[in-house]
């Protein structure tokens, strides 16, 4: 049995991602901020649900402690919460999309550690961005070049290299980034642009699934490591 949780899991990438891990066998739990949302979600797939708000420590803990007294342990971890935070570029939006997109990595991580260390494959995996890639934003070739999202790119570049540094640190945990692909979700709903959810979510998957001996430290997307 596989434990996994999946934050920000009640819609789009989370939602699709907890689907499909449900279908290998694992036990997953959706994280949602809003309880009814995440209960509605988990019911409709036979997930489980823990309302997890990734900008409050109180919620983090809580979210961890209720998974840690179920399962006594927590295989994998998927980050997916995430905000764009189009619009004005302030110093509250800034507060809020890095305490969404980079500081609740760092929340939830450090809350499920010890759980993670009790996994014999331990795996997270987090649902970052070449937005936040200087390769891609200045590649005239890559769409990223093209989008105005400083905040939410200056965010997924924390993002990913937080799975750097976690990876070092923590060497008995995979952790690896992933760039799941321009998707359809309500992030991206002004764009008018992305291809399924569903699509977007094998790659997390993939990453989700990894053996004992897969690679740690990673920035991928479906085709293999990117350049970031």
């Amino acid at each position: 049995m596989t434990v996994t949780l999946i934050t920000g899991a009640n819609k789009g990438i989370g939602y699709e991602t907890a689907k499909q891990l449900l279908e290998v066998g694992h036990v997953v739990y959706i994280g949602a901020r809003d309880a009814e949302r995440g209960k509605m979600a988990a019911a409709t797939l036979g997930a489980r649900f823990v309302q997890l708000d990734v900008t409050d420590d109180a919620s983090v803990s809580s979210a961890l402690a209720t998974i840690g007294a179920a399962e006594g342990v927590l295989d994998v971890l998927v980050h997916n919460a995430g905000v764009l935070g189009l619009g004005a570029i302030d110093g509250p939006t800034a507060l809020r999309v890095f305490d969404t997109n980079a500081v609740g990595i760092v929340r939830v991580t450090e809350a499920a550690l010890p759980l993670l260390r009790k996994s014999l494959n331990p795996t997270v995996v987090t649902v970052s961005s070449s937005a936040g890639s200087f390769w891609a934003v200045n590649n005239p070739d890559r769409p990223e070049f093209h989008l105005p999202t400083a905040l939410y790119s200056a965010s997924k570049a924390a993002a990913t290299m937080l799975t750097v540094q976690y990876a070092k640190s923590q060497p008995g945990i995979k952790f690896n980034a992933v760039e799941p692909g321009t998707t359809a979700t309500d992030m991206t709903a002004d764009f008018g642009i992305g291809r399924s959810p569903e699509e977007s979510a094998r790659i997390v998957v993939r990453l989700a699934t990894l053996d004992t001996d897969g690679p740690t430290g990673t920035f991928q997307d479906e085709a293999g490591e990117l350049r970031w």
